[in-house]
C-alpha cells in the first residue's frame, strides 16, 4: 500500500517537473516574443520592468505635406536629465549656465523625476544647436541634449490623416507574422487607418538606463541610445496637402463659427486634396465624441448644387439650348412660385436657381432613360471611384480615401414618380453627394471635360526623401461630357456671379473672378421647431485660368443664418494672398 501510494507520488512529482519544464521551456525559448493568444513580447515586458526609458521617437511613419513639411509632429532640441543625477555630485552649474536658468530650478525637477525627464515636460525648452554641442561635449553619464519627435496637438487636416490608438489585439490580428507589438500604435481612421502597413514602427529610438528594483543603477551609470538600425525605415507618406492653405482655411471656418460643415479645396490640374476642413474639430482628450468624422467625404443633401448635373445632361442630350424658354413664375408642381422670375432660358435659370427648369428637365431626362441622372453624375466625376485607385504592391486596387457612395434614387419606383423626379432634379428627396464629389465635379467643367481621380497622396517615401512608390494622376474610368458642354457650363456658372440677376453677386467682389453654384438643401431636421438647412456654394477660380475648386458647406442651420457667401469669399481671398505672397 505504502509502496503504489510512493509510485503515485513519484509520477505526480515527475508530471509536474515536466510541466514545469515545458512551461519554462514554452516561455524562455519558443514564445518569448508571442506568448499567449494576446502575443506578448516577454522579452519587450522584461526589458521595461528593469529600464527606464525615454522615447524619442516612437518609430512610427509620419504624414508630411505637399512641400515635405510634417503634419503629424514636431522636432525640437531638448535637455534629458536622468533621475540618478540627484545620488550623485555632477556639474549642474555648467547646465543651468547653458541653458540659462538657475541650478536650484533643475535639482527641483530632478527631486520630482521617477523616470527620465525632458526638461520642461511639453512645452520643454527649445535648445539651439549650439547648446547642444556645449551640453553634450561635457559628457555627463544622465545629461543628454537630443532632438525629439513630439506628436502636434493640432494635427493640420486631422480627419482626412486619421487617428492613432493602441490595441495590441487588433495589430496582431492585422500583422499575424509581426512580433514587435507591445505598445505599438496603429491607424484607426482616416489615412493612418487606410496607410498603416507602410507606416508601422519596426523599432523605437530611445535612451535606456538598466535599474534594480528600487530604481537604483544596475550597471552603474551607464545610459544607452537605441535605434533602428535600417536608416531608411519608417517609411513616411507625402500628402497634397499645403499646410499654409490648410491653415488659412480652418481659421476661416473658425471664424465664421461652422459647427458642423466644412471646406475642400482641390489642385484643378492634378486633382490634388490641397486643403480639407471638417467641423467639428477632432477632440484630442476624446477623438470619438463627434469630431473625427470627415464631412468632406460623407454624403450630404446638395440642394441646388446638383442642377449643376441636370444642366449639363441636358445640354449634351441635346434637350435644351439658349433658346428654349420656362415658365419660373411657378414652382415645380405649377403653383405661383415664391420668387418669380417671368419667362427665362437656360443660361438665366442657372443663375437665379429657378427650381421650375430643372425639375422640368429631370423629368424630360428620367423619361428618355431611368438613369441618366446617374449616367451624368459619374461623367462629371461627382460619383463613381473619386478617390485615386491602383495597384500598389501586393495590394490589388488599393485606395487612399474611404468615401461615402453617393445617390440619386433609392429605388427604381422613385423614377417612374413624376413629383420625386422634380424634387431630385433640384438636388432634394433622396439625393446625397459628397463634397469631395462636388469639388471634382466643378473641376471637371473647369478642365473643359477631363475626370480625374482624387490624390490625396503623391508618394510613400523612405527615411531619406527619396520615393519608393509614387501615386501618378489618373484618368477616371467611363464617358464623360462633350467639350461643348463644359464650355457652356463655364459660361452659366460665371453668371451665378457676375450677371445681375445671379444668386452670388457678393463673390464678385472677391480677389480672384469666380464661377459656380449655390445650394440650400432642406435635411429633415428640426431645432427648436425651425427647420434646418445645409448651405453650400461649390465652385471655382481664377475664372479664366483655373487652378481651384472650393466647395464649402455649412450644415444644419437655420435659413437666416450660417450665410455661405462670406465664408466663400473669405476662403477664396486667404488661397490669393498665398499665392501672391
Amino acid at each position: 500500500m505504502i509502496r503504489k501510494r510512493v509510485k503515485l507520488l513519484s509520477v505526480l512529482l515527475v508530471i509536474g517537473l515536466l510541466t514545469l519544464s515545458a512551461r519554462l521551456m514554452q516561455l524562455q525559448l519558443f514564445q518569448t516574443e508571442s506568448f499567449s493568444k494576446h502575443k506578448i513580447n516577454l522579452i519587450e515586458e522584461s526589458v521595461a520592468q528593469r529600464t527606464q526609458q525615454l522615447i524619442i521617437d516612437e518609430g512610427r511613419g509620419q504624414f508630411l505635406d505637399r512641400n515635405g513639411n510634417p503634419l503629424t509632429f514636431k522636432e525640437k532640441n531638448v535637455l534629458v536629465l536622468f533621475p540618478f543625477l540627484k545620488r550623485m555630485e555632477w556639474p549642474v552649474e555648467e547646465v543651468a549656465r547653458i541653458i540659462h536658468v538657475t541650478p536650484e530650478i533643475i535639482e527641483t525637477k530632478l527631486e520630482l523625476a521617477k523616470g527620465p525627464i525632458v526638461f520642461g515636460g511639453q512645452e520643454a525648452y527649445q535648445l539651439s544647436d549650439e547648446q547642444m554641442k556645449e551640453i553634450n561635449a561635457l559628457k555627463i553619464q544622465g545629461v543628454f541634449a537630443v532632438t525629439r519627435k513630439f506628436k502636434n496637438d493640432h494635427v493640420p487636416a486631422s480627419q482626412l490623416i486619421g487617428i492613432t490608438g493602441e490595441n495590441t489585439e487588433e495589430f496582431h490580428e492585422r500583422y499575424p507574422d509581426k512580433v514587435k507589438g507591445v505598445h505599438q500604435k496603429i491607424g484607426v481612421t482616416g489615412m493612418q487607418e487606410i496607410f498603416d502597413e507602410w507606416l508601422i514602427s519596426e523599432e523605437q529610438s530611445k535612451l535606456i538606463y538598466h535599474v534594480d528594483a528600487i530604481g537604483g543603477p544596475l550597471f552603474g551609470a551607464d545610459v544607452k541610445y537605441l535605434a533602428p538600425a535600417n536608416p531608411f525605415y519608417p517609411l513616411n507618406v507625402k500628402t497634397t496637402i499645403d499646410v499654409k492653405m490648410q491653415e488659412a482655411l480652418e481659421e476661416v471656418a473658425d471664424q465664421y463659427h461652422i459647427n458642423k460643415g466644412g471646406l475642400l479645396l482641390l489642385d484643378i490640374e492634378n486633382s490634388r486634396i490641397v486643403a480639407n476642413v471638417s467641423r467639428p474639430a477632432v477632440n484630442n482628450s476624446d477623438p470619438f465624441s463627434g469630431g473625427a468624422s470627415n464631412y468632406m467625404l460623407k454624403a450630404l443633401a446638395p440642394g441646388s448644387v446638383f442642377k449643376t448635373v441636370v444642366a449639363a445632361a441636358a445640354l449634351d442630350e441635346g434637350i435644351v439650348d439658349e433658346s428654349r424658354m420656362f415658365n419660373c413664375d411657378e414652382d415645380i408642381y405649377g403653383k405661383p412660385a415664391d420668387k418669380q422670375h417671368g419667362r427665362i432660358n437656360i443660361e438665366t435659370s442657372i443663375a437665379v436657381s429657378c427650381n421650375r427648369t430643372f425639375a422640368d428637365l429631370a423629368k424630360e431626362l428620367v423619361e428618355k432613360d431611368p438613369h441618366s441622372l446617374e449616367e451624368y453624375a459619374g461623367k462629371l466625376g461627382l460619383l463613381g471611384d473619386l478617390s485615386w485607385k491602383g495597384n500598389v504592391f501586393h495590394y490589388e486596387d488599393f485606395s487612399q480615401l474611404q468615401v461615402s457612395d453617393g445617390r440619386i434614387f433609392v429605388s427604381d419606383e422613385e423614377r417612374k414618380d413624376l413629383n420625386y423626379i422634380s424634387q431630385t432634379g433640384i438636388g432634394q428627396r433622396e439625393v446625397r453627394v459628397t463634397p469631395l464629389g462636388i469639388a471634382n465635379m466643378m473641376a471637371t467643367i473647369a478642365r473643359g471635360g477631363e475626370k480625374y481621380m482624387v490624390n490625396a497622396a503623391t508618394s510613400i517615401d523612405y527615411q531619406n526623401g527619396t520615393s519608393m512608390f509614387s501615386f501618378p494622376k489618373k484618368k477616371m474610368e467611363g464617358e464623360k461630357i462633350s467639350p461643348f458642354t463644359a464650355m457652356k457650363m463655364q459660361k452659366y456658372l460665371r453668371g451665378v456671379v457676375n450677371s445681375p440677376e445671379g444668386t452670388a453677386p457678393y463673390l464678385d467682389t472677391a480677389l480672384y473672378e469666380i464661377a459656380g453654384k449655390t445650394g440650400t438643401a432642406q435635411t429633415g431636421k428640426k431645432q427648436e421647431g425651425k427647420e434646418l438647412y445645409n448651405k453650400w456654394f461649390a465652385g471655382y477660380f481664377p475664372f479664366e485660368d483655373p487652378k481651384y475648386a472650393l466647395v464649402a458647406v455649412n450644415m444644419d442651420v437655420f435659413i437666416d443664418e450660417g450665410g455661405i457667401y462670406p465664408i466663400f469669399k473669405d476662403s477664396v481671398d486667404a488661397v490669393y494672398k498665398l499665392e501672391n505672397e
